[in-house]
């Protein structure tokens, strides 16, 4: 695996941020079912790197979780303050935008990822998006709750702006210091959107006649 510096000095903070958000979403999910802290953990950490492990496997690079022991503990910190803080804090809205942050952070980062490892731009991308839903999906398939990827809000359009657009950024030559948190901000801005205004892609309504 490439050194973290290698991907430039704004990356490795979102590959963390992403993580504990991502962590803290499956926390909670947990613990809105009454699990014990136990569940709660495990749900953290297959929601934090569930993602990252499938595009590390894609990609045929070594899973970032095993090489390096900081991730599992971001995602026990992360279930840690959902279990000791008070439920009133952690409300649909909450949850949404939590969700919102972590996309927007873990599809640049993935796509940054696979970018460096010389995967072409197109596949990146894809692996940016991967990164970014895989672990949302898992999660809700854990708790038995509807995925993610069924409601009408847009979302994997916003990891497909955040991952496309640093690819897109990168192959015009900006550096990773300044693609990174533009292309974040964007998909963040995206998803923000949708969840504000409920903006939605037209969905499939079969052929007439």
């Amino acid at each position: 695996m490439q050194p973290a510096w290698q991907f430039g000095p704004f990356l490795p903070w979102l590959d963390w941020f992403g993580i504990g958000v991502f962590a803290m979403t499956g926390a909670l999910a947990a613990t809105r079912a009454r699990q014990t802290f136990v569940t709660a953990a495990f749900f953290a950490l297959v929601t934090g790197v569930g993602g990252g492990t499938i595009r590390d496997l894609l990609i045929d690079a070594p899973v970032f979780w095993v090489q390096d022991r900081n991730f599992a503990a971001i995602c026990l910190a992360a279930a840690l303050l959902v279990w000791a803080t008070p439920e009133r804090w952690w409300s649909d809205r909450v949850f949404a935008w939590l969700d919102a942050l972590g996309l927007a952070a873990y599809a640049v980062f993935g796509a940054a990822k696979s970018y460096s490892f010389g995967i072409p731009p197109v596949p990146a991308a894809m692996m940016g998006v991967i990164t970014a839903c895989a672990g949302g999906i898992i999660r809700d398939i854990l708790a038995g709750e509807p995925s993610i990827l069924m409601r009408p809000e847009l979302y994997v359009t916003a990891a497909a702006l955040a991952a496309f657009g640093y690819i897109g950024l990168r192959e015009a030559d900006l550096p990773a210091v300044i693609a990174a948190p533009v292309a974040a901000i964007a998909g963040f801005a995206l998803r923000g959107a949708a969840i504000q205004y409920r903006l939605a892609l037209p969905a499939y309504r079969g052929r007439s006649g």
